[in-house]
């Protein structure tokens, strides 16, 4: 064999006759077949399998685009390659050209969430901020339109990168989705089907505008800062309790037993928590009525309690007042008192006052609280 015939051989042997992708992994969206300084043989094969789809790039800009199949690459086959590089019909000389390969198929599972808070404007508590995550499926559905718009213009080709592109695009149309529910916090964790559809609408377009094709997308959660979760909380004890007063005050007299236990001063010190639980009382007393509504004010000239044992002040009250260390705490129902004091939060001995008693005197002497018994008889006499 001649030097000739032998640099001939060698120089062909640069020549890349078969372009194929064999995707072994499922995560990899975009792949450059690597053409570096070698050159394509005209009537090299181009195999093309199911879910992928490869792209034919003549100086950064995409050219010709092949569906699944194989291909012998010819000026026929590659037209538009042929007419932007001038080459007459028939050219047969090797030629370089950047290859991509898209992969097709469903990806699921892909997931979403607020880097940060989402401002949002509720009728009930006012500015808050939410944060919210999910999953959402998409595919290449336009191989040519998503070189275009995201791998060629903006250089990315690695799967995390393009998530993470399109992920910033999902937060931005996820943000004005939400604020255009208008749904109030409260109901947004009975919206999220709801909330999926409008989101994609809003995502949708902007994903075709990229060349693919958002399949589906799910609102997982949505969450609300603590203070406004807690607010909820105390909302639905209220609810439980139908607003009723009395029951409201045993809650937060009960509430405060095991707090005042746990400070220094014991049970010693349990006089104030109750004190703290009827001062409580006292104010949704005075805000609500016994059916949730506002109360009036009282009648003018009615009677003020008169000062507790042991101190100077005074407080207006249009039913029972109890006086617990040189402070009075009130209104309580009739219903509401007798049930505290059946319960041992109210000793028989605690001074109480309503309006047209003489003064302050121990629960126990009201004889409409029903506490009172008459005497009991002498006893027999001895035999």
């Amino acid at each position: 064999m001649s030097f000739f015939d032998n640099l001939k051989k060698e120089a062909s042997s640069q020549f890349i006759e078969i372009i194929q992708w064999l995707d072994d992994s499922p995560d990899t969206l975009v792949y450059r077949f690597p053409v570096y300084n070698a050159e394509i043989k005209m009537g090299a094969q181009l195999t093309v399998r199911e879910n992928q789809a490869a792209v034919f790039i003549n100086m950064g800009k995409a050219a010709d685009v092949f569906a699944p199949g194989q291909y012998t690459l010819s000026t026929q086959t590659i037209p538009i390659l042929t007419a932007l590089r001038g080459w007459k019909y028939g050219f047969q000389s090797p030629f370089k050209a950047d290859v991509y390969f898209f992969n097709t198929r469903l990806y699921t599972d892909l997931k979403w969430g607020t880097t940060n808070p989402v401002m949002m404007r509720d009728k009930d508590f006012g500015m808050i901020r939410l944060r919210a995550f999910g999953t959402y499926a998409m595919r290449v559905v336009d191989a040519k339109k998503f070189f275009e718009e995201i791998v060629g213009t903006r250089g990315l080709t690695t799967t995390a990168d393009i998530i993470g592109q399109l992920r910033s695009t999902i937060l931005s149309r996820l943000t004005d989705a939400i604020a255009e529910a208008n749904i109030p916090a409260l109901d947004l964790a009975s919206k999220y089907d709801e909330l999926s559809s409008t989101a994609v609408e809003k995502i949708g377009p902007e994903f075709t505008r990229y060349g693919l094709e958002l399949s589906r997308f799910y609102v997982e959660n949505i969450s609300l800062p603590e203070e406004v979760e807690a607010a909820i909380d105390q909302r639905s004890k209220l609810g439980v309790l139908g607003d009723r007063l009395g029951q409201y005050t045993q809650l937060q007299t009960a509430e405060s037993i095991p707090l005042a236990a746990s400070n220094p001063g014991g049970i010693a010190g349990m006089g104030a928590g109750l004190g703290a639980g009827f001062a409580i009382g006292g104010a949704m007393g005075q805000a609500f009525g016994a059916s949730g509504t506002a109360a009036p004010p009282p009648p003018q000239g009615s009677t003020a309690p008169p000062p507790p044992p042991g101190s100077g002040g005074a407080s207006a009250a249009p039913r029972w007042s109890l006086a617990i260390d040189g402070k009075t705490y009130g209104p309580y129902t009739d219903d509401a008192l007798r049930a505290m004091i059946q319960s041992g939060q109210v000793a028989p001995g605690t001074q109480a006052w309503r309006p047209g008693a003489p003064g302050w005197a121990p629960v126990s002497e009201f004889a409409e609280l029903g506490l009172s018994s008459p005497p009991p008889p002498p006893p027999p006499p001895a035999k």
